[in-house]
């Protein structure tokens, strides 16, 4: 018979106290006899209708092995619970289960999640960003409204789950730790778009057939979209990443010509450029839609379909972020920030 909840306690109580029979009580909780009857006698010893305490099943590690567990994976965060399990040192219980190490990491607030990838920052790469950000940190609202954030993003038809996992106290997120550096790859059937975003406009989402070099870049980008955009708005500087086709020879020349304003951009610095977050939210209403993308081309039409269903404030929000974000890469010391 199921066990009477804590809450049925005092209605029982009050039960025999407004003078029911015992046999009609158990009845009307669903329980035995015998359970109604010892409630009863409990509260005339105890004033108390509660259970009493239980000892529990006996702790099988010593709090000397539960320090060795929190420091091992605090210096490890990598370390997986079978293997510390294995070489716990102990006399007395020498087959610790892994599920025993998980609860005592999971007591000292660590818990099995999965890390944030990020790519490689070398010194020189976090010395850039620094002093990057340390420059535009004083730029104020209207001087990031003037920039043209732009970029390419590759969306795929189906996506992989990782199954590595990184034990990491609460706000560990983005401590170099629990961080796991991963250059970018994908496969599959995938889908290459263009974009550009600012305070108040956007341009239009471009599909890009194939991979994107130098002189793709020039002819079905900048000479199509980019150019005439900052015509229709010359107070603009465009800004674009330090990818190879962006920063061939051709490419600087061709901007220069035609007296395009290029704001200088530190390398593998994705989480300073607003639009990252455009890319994010528009794989999450693609993915969204009542009858997802089956293929290659169904993927492209509903991807410039949701970009133009982005409101402009969304667009607004992110680009307002920027002195934020310069704060966050100080403080982080040229290192990996949250967004």
């Amino acid at each position: 018979m199921p066990r009477v909840p804590a809450h049925l306690h005092e209605r029982a109580l009050g039960m025999l106290q407004g003078g029911m029979r015992t046999a009609d009580v158990a009845r009307a909780i669903n329980c035995n006899v015998c359970t109604v009857r010892r409630l009863r006698q409990r509260y005339r010893e105890t004033g108390r209708t509660a259970d009493r305490p239980r000892s529990g099943r006996p702790r099988v590690t010593t709090p000397a092995q539960d320090r060795y567990i929190r420091t091992s994976h605090l210096r490890d965060r990598y370390r997986m619970a079978t293997t510390t399990a294995r070489v716990t040192p102990g006399t007395h219980n020498p087959s610790i289960s892994a599920q025993t190490v998980r609860n005592r990491l999971r007591e000292a607030g660590l818990r099995a999640c999965r890390p944030v990838v990020r790519q490689v920052l070398t010194r020189h790469h976090r010395q850039q960003r620094r002093l990057w950000a340390q420059t535009h940190r004083r730029w104020t609202r209207q001087d990031w409204q003037k920039v043209l954030f732009t970029d390419e993003s590759r969306f795929c038809l189906t996506r992989g789950d990782g199954r590595i996992r990184v034990y990491r106290r609460r706000n560990e997120r983005y401590t170099e730790a629990c961080t796991l550096e991963r250059d970018r790859f994908g496969g599959g059937g995938s889908v290459m778009v263009w974009g550009g975003v600012s305070q108040h406009h956007r341009t239009e989402l471009v599909v890009i057939a194939g991979n994107l070099n130098a002189v793709r870049y020039r002819e079905d980008i900048l000479l199509p979209h980019v150019v005439p955009f900052l015509q229709a708005h010359p107070d603009m500087t465009l800004q674009h990443d330090n990818a190879t086709s962006h920063t061939a020879r051709s490419v600087r020349d061709f901007l220069q010509d035609r007296n395009v304003s290029v704001l200088p951009w530190p390398a593998k610095s994705p989480d300073l450029n607003p639009i990252e977050h455009v890319w994010d939210l528009l794989d999450r209403r693609v993915r969204a839609r009542a009858i997802p993308p089956r293929n290659v081309r169904e993927l492209a039409g509903a991807l410039v379909e949701e970009w133009g269903n982005i409101s402009q404030q969304e667009l607004a929000n992110l680009v307002q972020s920027m002195r934020r974000r310069c704060t966050a890469v100080l403080n982080a010391a040229g290192g990996h920030t949250r967004y």
